[in-house]
């Protein structure tokens, strides 16, 4: 019966999107996965070659850089806090009065032994007013731009600034000046203010290179700007050419931007010497990274450091292996895509042609027979309907069990392609725990952790050192108050006034402290009794009821959720009253937290963890993870330069080192040490590098399959049964049902040839007009 003319409209629509290119299906997903297969076997032959001494090299290179890295992290922190130190201890003395210049000499002398010498001058007429230790080379002090009215008043404007952003490196710039005897101080001045007019103060404090242990094999060198060596350390090294070449490149690296999250300056490697006698040198430049403030930063020095390599390296040998690997896994791309190809994409596209010509109306040869579970199911619904077309009845065609599912298909094709790339991942070139490692990086690994130990200690002192200088200033207000108030009233009162005096003078000075010192998480004031007068930041946590510790560092308790460590320092002359900082535990994660190290924890007496790294975190007071680090941490209590091991373990290798705090200070009576563990993993050892390099061409492998796979069963395969369905649906006589693709592929073009010839059944079963 012909159809209306809307209906045939329709049904021309239909026939044109019919014949429309195919840009999905199964051709997309099966091409990718070919193309991603050659570049994996092409990358594993790449990646998986020979492994010669020069990776060796590179794993004791990027050592010393780390090294270089620490010092000039040192240098630059020590550098600082003397600045910054001289320029707070000037803010203490500032008052309405000038405090008498040998009184500030002789206060400064009693709790900082850093400066080689100190003196106050006049800068208007250059004069010395008071002077202590070596002599200071006031012209190099008085340097400048302009007349000495200009500097004492930009000496004077630079400590208010100093003042102002909480002493972070305000303040006037220290600058390098060479002594008659050869040997190079660093000037730090700062304005004293207080009375008419203005005074500097100025200090003289050695450059000495940073905290790190040297032996027969290694030097360290300070370097300026121009490449001149400032200050060195082991064994002389300046004659070699290389050496000149490693100065030079530090101080020409020094201007460039360092890289985000790494060290704040430039910093780099190099291997030098003859392939006997081989020299491996890092450097690294203590400058500041963008946006950061540091006085020393700009005084353009860099760390240079230098071992030489006495170990022959090992060749590791995979090339062949690459090689094999590359090669199976192409025999098994081309496999895959063969089946795939047969399986999946020819049906589809057989199925394509077949509905169309029924579509059509072309209904003069059966429908071909088809391979496979789900084409099977839809050929012998499309020879149903072909009959149907014919003025057949519609009849069930029953599910298709013969062959093997596309599903089936793509699961064999996914496992056979996993079973090349987990061994890769999980299995093959395994490094082992046997792999030589450097016995250089070993000792690297307990240098490094001997300069971290000295680092904390250091910095522990320090805080010590501005609780002392607050202490000074404190003791200076009490007497004043009480020298003011002189004989007025009897004792009783006298007392009570000096205490009222002194509690709301004090609270100034601890609050500008705290705000200006962030490693305190508060400051306070304790009697002889250890009863809290005055205090700024946090509740302090000193033990109720027990008296003030001697001037030292101390640690306040040894259990709870984090640990309290406080710096204690007497007020002269304050019966008894003591100034207590309370270190931030932040802080200490802070000094602890250094790249390439691997895991670091700072450890008590007990050896129960008080700070660890940013990385790996800790549970305060806890345990070390292992009883090899417990018998490490025994042993280095006996060795002032620390000590370290190689822990071989079934589950690899690591590099162990532990070291104690040396030197005395504040932080005698703690007993601290810092313990470091690297996996031998994280080396870059041709061993590592080549299991790295396997497992990451496994994880390719893996990722390619899974990636097409998926896509080819979600794009075709799930469609495809469906399609299976809606086809034995129709044939079964389901007339109701509007088919409608859902992409524009092979599997939605056999739709839409579905309802064509659902629609031309329909009309043919409709009865005549007029018939009732």
């Amino acid at each position: 019966m012909p159809l209306s003319a809307p209906r045939g409209a329709r049904r021309r629509k239909l026939r044109r999107r019919a014949d429309m290119p195919l840009l999905g299906g199964a051709r997309p997903p099966i091409a990718a996965l070919l193309a991603l297969l050659l570049l994996v076997a092409g990358a594993t032959a790449l990646v998986l070659g020979d492994h010669d001494r020069t990776a060796v090299d590179k794993a004791v290179l990027t050592s010393q850089q780390r090294v270089a890295e620490d010092g000039a992290l040192a240098l630059r922190a020590s550098l600082d806090e003397s600045v910054t130190d001289l320029q707070r201890a000037a803010a203490l003395f500032a008052g309405p009065e000038a405090v008498p210049a040998d009184t500030v000499l002789d206060k400064l002398g009693k709790v900082y032994n850093k400066w080689r010498g100190l003196a106050v001058i006049d800068p208007a007429g250059g004069t010395l007013l008071a002077a202590r230790g070596e002599t200071i080379p006031l012209a190099d002090a008085l340097t400048d731009k302009g007349d000495r009215t200009d500097r004492a008043d930009k000496a004077d404007r630079a400590g208010n600034s100093g003042k102002q952003d909480g002493g972070k490196g305000g303040g006037a710039t220290p600058r390098l000046v060479k002594l008659p005897s050869g040997d190079t101080r660093m000037l730090v001045t700062a304005a004293l203010r207080g009375g008419d007019k203005p005074r500097l103060l100025v200090a003289s404090g050695t450059l000495n290179v940073p905290g790190i242990s040297t032996g027969e094999n290694r030097s360290l060198l300070v370097v300026d700007s121009a490449g001149t060596v400032l200050a060195k350390d082991g064994p002389s090294i300046a004659r070699t050419a290389w050496a000149k070449r490693a100065a030079k490149t530090a101080a020409a690296a020094f201007t460039k931007t360092p890289e985000p999250g790494g060290h704040p300056g430039a910093s780099g490697r190099l291997m030098g010497g003859t392939d006997k006698h081989r020299t491996a040198v890092g450097y690294a430049a203590a400058g500041r990274a963008p946006g950061e403030t540091s006085p020393a930063g700009g005084l353009g020095l860099s760390v240079v450091t230098s071992v030489k390599v006495t170990e022959d390296a090992k060749a590791v040998r995979t090339q062949a292996f690459g090689l094999v690997a590359a090669a199976v896994l192409l025999l098994l791309a081309v496999l895959v895509t063969w089946a795939l190809i047969r399986t999946v994409q020819r049906p589809l596209i057989g199925l394509y042609l077949e509905s169309r010509r029924l579509g059509r109306g072309e209904l003069d040869r059966p429908v071909r027979a088809f391979r496979g579970r789900e084409p099977a199911r839809i050929g012998a619904a499309l020879e149903s309907l072909r009959g149907q077309l014919l003025g057949g009845r519609p009849t069930r065609t029953g599910r298709a069990r013969g062959g093997i599912g596309t599903r089936t298909t793509v699961i064999v094709c996914g496992v056979v392609l996993l079973a090349w790339a987990a061994p890769l991942l999980l299995l093959l070139n395994r490094a082992g725990s046997g792999v030589a490692v450097p016995k250089q990086l070993v000792e690297d690994q307990r240098r490094r952790t001997d300069t971290a130990a000295d680092r904390v200690r250091k910095a522990l002192n320090e805080g010590w050192a501005d609780v002392a200088s607050v202490a000074q200033i404190v003791g200076a207000g009490s007497e004043k108050a009480g020298s003011e108030k002189g004989d007025k009233g009897d004792k009783g009162e006298k007392e009570a006034r000096e205490d009222a005096d002194a509690g709301s003078a004090t609270k100034a000075v601890l609050q500008t402290t705290l705000r200006e010192h962030t490693r305190y998480r508060s400051v306070y004031v304790l009697d002889a009794d250890g009863k809290v007068l005055t205090r700024a930041g946090a509740a302090p946590r000193h033990p109720a009821g027990r008296k003030p510790y001697a001037d030292s560092v101390a640690q306040l308790n040894t259990s709870g959720k984090e640990p309290a460590v406080a710096a204690y320092a007497a007020v002269p002359g304050g019966k008894g009253r003591t100034v207590v900082g309370e270190y931030d535990p932040q802080f200490l994660i802070s000094m602890v937290t250094r790249p390439g190290l691997g895991q670091v924890w700072l450890v008590d007496d007990k050896h129960r963890i008080v700070a660890a790294d940013r990385q790996h975190g800790f549970r305060a007071f806890s345990k070390l993870p292992g009883k090899h680090l417990d018998d490490l941490v025994t042993k280095a209590r006996k060795d002032t330069n620390g000590t370290a091991l190689l822990h071989r373990a079934d589950g690899g290798s690591s590099l162990a080192a532990a070291a104690s705090f040396t030197g005395g200070g504040a932080v005698r009576d703690l007993n601290w040490q810092v313990v470091s563990e690297q996996p031998a993993s994280w080396l870059e050892l041709p061993e590592y590098t080549a299991q790295r390099h396997t497992m990451l061409a496994g994880l390719l492998g893996v990722t390619a399959a899974v990636a097409c796979l998926g896509w080819l069963h979600i794009i075709v395969v799930r469609p495809l049964r469906t399609l299976a369905d809606q086809a034995e649906a129709l044939a079964g006589g389901d007339r109701k049902t509007v088919l409608f693709p859902q992409h524009h592929d092979e599997a939605g073009a056999v739709v839409r040839n579905l309802e064509l010839i659902r629609q031309q059944l329909r009309t043919a079963e409709r009865p005549p007009a007029g018939r009732n």
